[in-house]
């Protein structure tokens, strides 16, 4: 769950947006539109939702990974950074 202020905003905005989205969607279905734009426009949500999954995941995983021990040193955090962004790196293509 994003934690920070801004953490926050960027999920609710991309929700907000991902609630448009689901509400286009249903229009277009009620609407009787073609199959191909409703491929696109369920395409595009799955994509908004899937990066909305990854910015919790990514938040999620520095919240449990960065637990700071005691005496841990600022060098032992960078290099928490850079796992955490390698494992991101390895999972992304996964959540597509």
């Amino acid at each position: 769950m994003p934690h920070t202020p801004s953490e926050k905003r960027r999920a609710i905005a991309r929700l907000r947006r991902i609630k448009g989205q689901a509400q286009a969607l249903e229009l277009a279905v009620e609407a009787g539109a073609e199959c191909g734009a409703l491929l696109q426009q369920i395409a595009a949500l799955r994509g908004a939702a899937t990066g909305l999954m990854a910015e919790v995941l990514e938040s999620h995983l520095r919240e449990t990974l960065h637990a700071p021990a005691p005496g841990d040193r600022s060098d032992r955090i960078a290099d928490g950074d850079a796992e955490i962004a390698q494992i991101m790196r390895i999972i992304r293509p996964y959540l597509k």
